[in-house]
Parts: C-alpha cells; sequence; structure tokens
C-alpha cells in the first residue's frame, strides 16, 4: 500500500485486487467467515450501545481505513458512491442473518460457541497488530468451523426466524454504523490523508479488538473497546501547528537589553541638568535689561 502496510488488507489485496472490490471483501468479511453470526448468538449485539461498538470495530476498523485511505483513487464524492455500493448490501445482508440466529444457535451449545467466537477476534486482533503473528495464526473460517463441531447439538435442530425485532434492528445499527464510519473516512479523505497515521490507528484498534472478546465473556469490560477505539483515532490524528519563530525571538530578549548604558557617576539626565543649570548661571537675570543705554530715552 501506499500509506499503510496493513497485514489483513494486503492479504485481500492479493486475493481480489481492485478498489471497489477489496473494499467490500473487508467490510462483508465479517458476514463471509461467520464471525457477525457468532457475535450476535454470543449477545454482542443485545443493546444499542453494544451494536455501535461492533459496527465500528467489525465492519469499520483500521483495514476499512487502510482501504480508503491508501487504495482507493478518485475524488471523495466517487469514493462515497462506492461505500454506498458496497454498504448497502452489507446493511440488508446483516439483517437476513440476524433473522436467521436462532436456527443457527438451535444446533449449537452456546456456551462453547461463545467460546470460539472470542477466539475468532482474538485471533483478527493479533493479525492486525502484526502479519508475522497472523502468519502463525488458523484462520478465522476454520476457527468457526472448529466451533461448530464442538459446540454442535442437532437434537435441538429446528427452523426459526428471529421473533426479536430489536435484535434485528441492532444488527442493522451495527453495519449501519460501520458504513456511516466508512462514508465518514471517504469524504475526509483529502484532509485524514495529511494528518492521520494509519499504522498507529492500526495497533490501538487491534487492542480495542482484543478488548472485545473479554467484554463478551461477562468480564468487566463495559464499553472499553469502543473507548480504547476513539482514543486510538485521537491519538492517530497529528494535528500541524505551526509556530511563530518572531514571538519566541520577542520573548528571549531582557527588558534590559533595550536601555542603554549608564555611565559611573549618574545618568546622562542628570549631566543635563548640570549643563542647563551652569547656561542659567552664565546668562543674565530674566528681569535684567541687557539692552544698551546709549541711544534709548532716559525714561525707558
Amino acid at each position: 500500500m501506499s500509506t499503510s502496510r496493513h497485514p489483513v488488507a494486503l492479504r485481500l489485496e492479493r486475493i481480489v485486487g481492485g478498489d471497489t472490490r477489496l473494499l467490500a471483501l473487508v467490510m462483508m468479511l465479517p458476514l463471509i467467515d461467520g464471525v457477525f453470526p457468532a457475535l450476535i448468538l454470543a449477545g454482542a449485539l443485545d443493546d444499542p450501545l453494544g451494536a455501535v461498538q461492533v459496527g465500528l470495530l467489525i465492519f469499520g476498523g483500521s483495514a476499512t481505513v487502510a482501504v480508503i485511505l491508501a487504495e482507493m483513487s478518485g475524488t471523495p464524492r466517487e469514493q462515497a458512491t462506492i461505500v454506498m455500493l458496497v454498504g448497502i448490501p452489507l446493511i440488508l445482508l446483516a439483517g437476513v442473518q440476524a433473522a436467521l440466529a436462532p436456527a443457527i444457535g438451535s444446533v449449537l451449545d452456546i456456551v462453547i460457541f461463545e467460546r470460539f467466537a472470542a477466539l475468532v477476534i482474538v485471533a483478527i486482533a493479533a493479525k492486525t497488530a502484526s502479519a508475522t503473528i497472523g502468519d502463525y495464526l488458523p484462520n478465522p473460517v476454520v476457527i468457526i468451523g472448529l466451533g461448530l463441531v464442538a459446540s454442535i447439538d442437532p437434537a435441538g435442530a429446528e427452523f426459526v426466524v428471529m421473533d426479536n425485532p430489536s435484535l434485528v434492528a441492532n444488527a442493522v445499527l451495527a453495519a449501519g454504523v460501520g458504513v456511516a464510519f466508512a462514508l465518514a473516512i471517504a469524504l475526509g479523505g483529502p484532509y485524514l490523508r495529511g494528518c492521520m497515521d494509519i499504522d498507529r490507528f492500526r495497533f490501538g484498534s487491534a487492542v480495542a479488538l482484543g478488548l472485545l472478546p473479554l467484554s463478551m465473556l461477562g468480564m468487566a469490560f463495559g464499553q472499553a473497546p469502543l473507548a480504547a477505539l476513539l482514543v486510538a483515532g485521537v491519538f492517530a490524528i497529528d494535528l500541524p501547528l505551526e509556530r511563530d519563530s518572531s514571538d519566541s525571538a520577542t520573548g528571549d530578549d531582557s527588558p534590559t537589553d533595550s536601555l542603554g548604558a549608564l555611565t559611573d557617576g549618574g545618568g546622562s539626565d542628570a549631566d543635563d541638568a548640570d549643563s542647563s543649570d551652569d547656561d542659567s548661571d552664565s546668562g543674565p537675570y530674566p528681569a535684567d535689561d541687557s539692552t544698551d543705554t546709549q541711544g534709548r530715552a532716559p525714561w525707558l
């Protein structure tokens, strides 16, 4: 990539190529490899705030940022059009998977499957942080497959559709948040390319992803992954601050530098006073008339 060496995005770029196909694969990968249905079954989308957190971390995240800022070309409007072409099917598919999640959950032991879902998120976080570590970890699809085998319970199998509209709405909200995030990155691309460190955001996003499975397993982390992602976004932006060198140069001047050197025995004001006194002593008194008496009238 021209700006970032994101491991996940680079691997997908070698497979598909092309800006639109690469963005579609990056954003729809959680739907393809089963990560998103696993999060639904694990209870990560039970509340709207959790849906926002999943949307930013799973559908948004550093891979989406790297693809838009480093790989996509064209004007911001053209990039936004591509994001919408990818985002609308993404939102629809997320709603469909949420509606079919109970049918999948009816044949699984949810407690065991939640652990494998958490392991998948940890693997994705490690692959995001380092390509070297990612080479030694199995593909998320493999982990999901092993989780299905370990947690399958066909005794209670039944085909049911989600009867909880709020959970479907949260799934659609998560996908919508991810699309809105990608749209904001595309529209702000000309500014973000000059001031955003994508690799720094990638490491922060990996930390946030690493915290997500801990909160899924019931540990007291709450919305810590979302907070970590926001902090990573803040620290990834380098604002160009210009300093005025003239102000600093003026501030370094000492107040005594503007004063002239004083001679011993008094200042120049004292010398001026002495000279003025001498002049006044040598001259006539103001009341005396210095005019010669010759040539004037006696009464004057």
